[in-house]
């Protein structure tokens, strides 16, 4: 990408879903703010052309997931209060906000591939692409998530 003039046109499309992925890996704020800010220095530094805008949402998600187990491997990654995070968000419902925590405590082989498909709005075959795992795995991960979701939720209730 260089010094094209479209960067901040895609660091502002794609800034939020970066860093959603991230927080959605890490649950930390700011190691996803990290990785948002490493991923975005690798688009601006990459100089292999993307073939459609698909082509570059996916790369940029791949980059994210794999700096994001980058990060798994640091000696001093700490977790921070999924609460306190919820509150800074400002959900339009108390229900919105259950969800969101609900799912945020998930294994993260589910949580990843729900924020991926519901949040994001990727395909299961994107979904497979981007985290490097079959389309079969993908649709199981999502129907169990879906199913403990639901689990989860009426417990609470």
């Amino acid at each position: 990408m260089g010094l094209n003039d479209d960067f901040p046109q895609v660091v502002q499309r794609y800034q939020d879903s970066i860093f959603r992925l991230a927080f959605s890996y890490t649950k930390n704020r700011f190691d996803a703010d990290d990785v948002t800010q490493n991923v975005l220095l690798k688009l601006y530094n990459c100089d292999k052309p993307f073939e459609s805008e698909a082509h570059r949402k996916n790369w940029i998600m791949r980059v994210t997931v794999n700096q994001c187990k980058n990060l798994f491997r640091a000696p001093w990654r700490t977790h921070e209060s999924l609460e306190d995070y919820a509150e800074t968000l400002g959900f339009e419902s108390p229900q919105i906000s259950e969800v969101f925590l609900t799912v945020m405590r998930m294994d993260k082989k589910y949580r990843i591939v729900l924020m991926l498909y519901y949040y994001e709005g990727y395909a299961l075959k994107e979904i497979s692409s981007i985290l490097g795992i079959p389309e079969k795995t993908v649709s199981t991960r999502l129907i169990r998530g879906r199913q403990r979701l639901k689990n989860l939720l009426t417990e609470e209730v």
